[in-house]
């Protein structure tokens, strides 16, 4: 059971870009909290001066995280509420945040989300392919050898990808996908909620030509594998398969066509074994 005499530790999430998107909530922990966990408390200041809050202010970001961890342990300990934000967006996600929380977890402190912008749900719902199911990679691995195993990964995943990449990086990492990603969809969302905000809808070998050009915050939200999805369908057997397009409401009818066509037969066959 969380001890309630100790503090409360706060995830707040900040504006991506855009002041106006702060939620009423986080602005009233803010207020309210004892202390305020920013990565860059310079970048933060201004957020904190725009909405005319003023808190002590602790530095927590990835090179101080493991020594600012246990000095914020100690203040909840002691009954303080803390609020953790990083430079944008939700911490935790590519930013700082996992290992305080995982600390808090240990020791019986309360934790606290509170939700808001986040860059790839906003780049995934407005780039046009499937939200169904997908899955988020962060950056890719600096290192040559882990991010070969990332790339291959990447080339059997049949779910929608989601990667940040940094505009310097951006020319590498288009050209490595590119070996991979034949003509799969792909979408660069860049400086989501500012006032360059811009989803660019190109094939790879354009965003390449154009890599130079894109600046900000970058994430491509890139097709699955279409390939590997219908080879395992039709690993499933007749029945597991019409369960599958099932799930997802689909009728008969159109069961049975999708089912001919992931198998290549003529519908009729397929429709004799669900009469």
């Amino acid at each position: 059971m969380e001890n309630k005499e100790l503090g409360t530790l706060y995830i707040v999430a900040t504006p991506i870009g855009n002041l106006d998107d702060i939620t009423l909530r986080a602005i009233k922990i803010l207020n309210m909290v004892d202390i305020i966990a920013a990565e860059d408390t310079r970048h933060s200041l201004k957020l904190l001066n725009h909405l005319e809050i003023s808190k002590p202010l602790i530095s927590y970001h990835r090179h101080n995280e493991e020594i600012k961890k246990d000095i914020l342990i100690k203040k909840l300990k002691e009954g303080k509420d803390i609020a953790l934000i990083s430079d944008a967006g939700t911490p935790g996600i590519c930013d700082p945040g996992e290992e305080i929380i995982k600390k808090c977890i240990e020791e019986d402190i309360r934790i606290i989300p509170i939700p808001g912008a986040c860059a790839m749900i906003n780049a995934l719902i407005s780039s046009g392919i499937s939200t169904r199911e997908f899955i988020f990679l962060g950056f890719l691995p600096l290192n040559k050898k882990s991010r070969k195993e990332k790339l291959k990964e990447i080339e059997e995943i049949n779910k929608t990808i989601i990667l940040y990449e940094a505009p310097h990086k951006l020319k590498n990492t288009l050209l490595d996908l590119k070996e991979i990603l034949n003509d799969r969809e792909i979408v660069l969302a860049r400086e989501l909620t500012k006032i360059h905000e811009e989803f660019v809808r190109e094939n790879i070998d354009i965003l390449i030509e154009k890599a130079e050009e894109f600046k900000g915050e970058i994430v491509l939200i890139i097709e699955g594998n279409k390939q590997v999805r219908e080879n395992k369908l039709n690993e499933l057997t007749l029945e597991e398969h019409y369960k599958f397009y099932e799930s997802q409401g689909l009728n008969k009818k159109d069961i049975i066509k999708k089912i001919a066509k992931d198998r290549n037969v003529n519908k009729n066959e397929i429709y004799q074994n669900f009469i």
